[in-house]
């Protein structure tokens, strides 16, 4: 059973190579790596995989530039095999991860979505605990072995915070390709999706083993770019529309919680002193209505 892994490219060239290094460097072989480029202005990207000797490897130029979404969506459609995932163009595989998420697949085939054991990297490869991902470490089902979840208690826990690392989430193709990207939410694309599949029924495993290295890259000191585009306008409009769709299914704790969204305003509460250093009183002001639950 191959795992597909798909990276959808537009970024730092070197980072993407890194990337793909750590795929060769697998202890399990059976996998097939697609990078599918976002027309990425630099020519040397593709000329670098005209070297390329893997056969496992294909590189891929799309037309012309998709944008986030459809470039998803262009690798979902390309996928081949029973699993697949969205591997990050900067993101790194612990040697172990195809091992460990075809493990899970194996024990639990029915399950939709695998989310395996994560560890936080900065720019430079070193291992870090921003106050985010301990945030996420908290949220995060406990458990010390492979464990599967579903139902409104998944589906309250990831409304109450979004602890999932979308990149290293493993998804079978076939269940996959029958939900679509939510439409103008590329923020919480990951996990309206995921809500979305736990919503008609599938299951998530939640596999403590680490064996993936997610890249948070050093934040700006304003926080002008995480409100700018009405991102937190999109946040509270998906997050209204997930308390409906909980609530037509009968899940009020999932209603509740995504009426609620505490952790979302925590965060706009988080980067307040940012915005206030940076002199940003449009940022402020979007922060304090978010986190006030405007």
């Amino acid at each position: 059973m191959t795992l597909d892994i798909m990276v959808p490219f537009w970024g730092d060239p070197a980072l993407l190579h890194a990337t793909i290094d750590t795929v060769r460097r697998q202890t399990d072989p059976d996998w097939r790596l697609t990078v599918v480029d976002d027309c990425y202005p630099d020519p040397e990207v593709a000329a670098s995989f005209t070297r390329e000797t893997d056969p496992r490897i294909r590189y891929l130029r799309n037309e012309h530039n998709l944008g986030i979404t459809a470039n998803y969506e262009r690798c979902r459609d390309l996928a081949e095999h029973d699993l697949m995932v969205f591997l990050g163009c900067d993101d790194l595989l612990l040697p172990t991860y195809v091992e460990t998420v075809r493990a899970a697949h194996e024990r639990f085939p029915e399950a939709a979505i695998i989310q395996p054991g994560v560890q936080v990297v900065d720019g430079d490869g070193v291992v870090v605990t921003p106050l985010g991902d301990r945030v996420k470490a908290f949220l995060r089902p406990s458990t010390t072995t492979a464990t599967v979840l579903a139902g409104e208690g998944l589906a309250t826990s990831l409304l109450r915070g979004n602890w999932m690392y979308w990149p290293s989430l493993a998804f079978r193709t076939d269940v996959l390709r029958r939900h679509a990207f939510r439409e103008g939410l590329p923020i919480v694309q990951d996990l309206a999706l995921v809500v979305d599949m736990v919503a008609a029924g599938e299951s998530m495993v939640v596999d403590p083993t680490v064996c993936f290295a997610y890249r948070r890259h050093e934040a700006s000191a304003s926080s002008t770019t995480l409100v700018s585009g009405d991102r937190l306008g999109d946040d509270r409009r998906y997050y209204r529309s997930a308390a409906e769709q909980m609530a037509g299914r009968g899940w009020s704790r999932a209603a509740r919680a995504a009426r609620l969204r505490a952790t979302s305003r925590l965060h706009a509460v988080s980067l307040m002193p940012g915005a206030a250093r940076a002199k940003d009183a449009a940022a402020f002001r979007a922060l304090v209505r978010h986190a006030a639950g405007a």
